[in-house]
């Protein structure tokens, strides 16, 4: 039943078939768990007949936690703070958890959320860009019901293009979120900046999921993301433990033990300010050794912070 609700959440039309296949039970025993749901305060709706199905809608109601409105406002505001970063290592978790509170809540619960995101700003340090949560959880909620998905991209270098894919993975990298997907128009793999998508449409149109190069979606990014000439590569011995380096700079980099006490960090970036952040904020002693205009940059807001100004 389990298996059952989870499937149900992807909030597409199921044909009964189908759905029995996939659950390896009996037409019978469907029958009975969608009754059991039912019981339980979800909304599944039945059609009959040769190509009868099932759908989950969204209710009234937030079942079958019994939340009240301000605890669903709580758990999906907490949500979106996590998606955005504010816990390194539960940025996608939050996204698929998120896509699946948003399509469950009844109208005036969404209206309430979307106003109060409208008047916060997130405090993560060193945050990427500002991503539409409407955006995200719609990608979210193809690549969850694996539906092809149309968008408008507009790539770093290029002009506006329509995109047309099948949705594989959703990945934070870099301070980045990234689509992996199956470009139709261009028959390969491709990956979108997330904050570079507008006006994602939901197609209707399913498809069987491909296997990615590799099998592993991150490394297959980080591959291609390696191929593209970052305007700065930064390495840095820092006198401090791994773990003090990561617990703030989290998947942002790269850090390895050189000798006991002293790591080397290494970024890709098209912009110093946060390495030199990164360095500043640690408080530890360090040695820069590449780029040159980072060691500028450093020494230059090293000399800005001493000077005394009278205002």
């Amino acid at each position: 039943m389990l298996r059952l609700l989870s499937l149900l959440q992807t909030h597409r039309y199921w044909p009964g078939a189908e759905l029995a296949d996939r659950l390896e039970v009996s037409p019978r025993t469907l029958r009975r768990d969608v009754d059991r749901l039912r019981e339980l305060g979800y909304p599944v709706d039945a059609s009959r007949g040769v190509a009868g199905g099932y759908q989950l809608q969204a209710g009234a109601a937030v079942p079958p936690l019994l939340l009240d409105d301000e605890e669903a406002v709580a758990i999906a505001v907490g949500l979106r703070t996590a998606a955005a970063g504010a816990v390194a290592g539960f940025e996608e978790t939050s996204v698929r958890a998120l896509a699946k509170v948003i399509q469950l809540l009844p109208p005036r619960l969404r209206r309430r959320i979307d106003a109060l995101q409208a008047v916060t700003s997130p405090g993560v340090l060193g945050s990427g860009p500002v991503l539409d949560a409407g955006v995200l959880t719609t990608i979210a909620m193809a690549t969850r019901a694996q539906e092809r998905l149309r968008f408008d991209y507009t790539p770093r270098e290029g002009a506006l293009s329509r995109r047309h894919v099948e949705p594989h993975r959703l990945v934070p990298l870099g301070r980045k979120w990234y689509l992996l997907a199956w470009d139709l128009d261009r028959a390969d793999w491709r990956n979108f900046r997330v904050d570079r998508i507008s006006g994602p449409d939901l197609t209707g149109a399913r498809f069987r999921p491909r296997e990615i190069p590799g099998g592993d979606p991150v490394a297959w990014l980080r591959s291609r993301i390696k191929a593209i000439p970052s305007r700065y590569e930064v390495s840095v011995l820092i006198q401090a433990t791994p773990e003090t380096i990561r617990g703030f700079v989290g998947h942002w980099g790269d850090c390895q033990e050189v000798r006991e006490g002293v790591c080397r960090l290494r970024m890709n970036v098209d912009d110093l300010g946060w390495p030199a952040l990164v360095l500043g904020v640690l408080g530890a002693p360090f040695t820069i050794e590449s780029p040159p205009e980072l060691r500028e940059r450093v020494r230059a807001a090293g000399e800005n912070l001493l000077r005394e100004t009278t205002l």
